[in-house]
């Protein structure tokens, strides 16, 4: 039996908290479908410097974060690059949200699996 999904804005409004909780800022930059829009989380490392996860699922239908630079031996790319990465994404799905978090310690905040 498939588990029951909680709507995106609920989901991201808990990220929300979860993040300004333990002192960091964020904010939803770009609001998607509230019921079932996949979430990206942008982290502010400083100096030009960003994270990027994107929320998908897996073969079972959980929800996992991935790296979609993961690949890449840059990890750690320029905010640039993410924001490119998410323009082209945007482009592609509208309902996606984007929510960016700028963290001392460049936490993300996600959810346990």
């Amino acid at each position: 039996m498939a588990e029951p999904r909680l709507k995106t804005e609920i989901r991201v409004a808990a990220h929300m908290r979860r993040a300004r909780g333990e002192g960091a800022f964020a904010t939803v930059a770009r609001k998607g479908d509230p019921d079932a829009g996949a979430v990206a989380v942008k982290v502010y490392l400083g100096s030009g410097a960003a994270r990027l996860y994107v929320q998908s699922r897996d073969l079972d239908g959980h929800l996992i974060w991935r790296d979609p630079f993961e690949d890449d031996a840059h990890t750690e790319g320029s905010e640039k690059r993410v924001d490119g990465w998410l323009a082209r994404e945007i482009a592609i799905d509208p309902d996606l949200w984007v929510v960016e978090i700028e963290d001392r310690e460049g936490r993300a905040f996600l959810e346990e699996s």
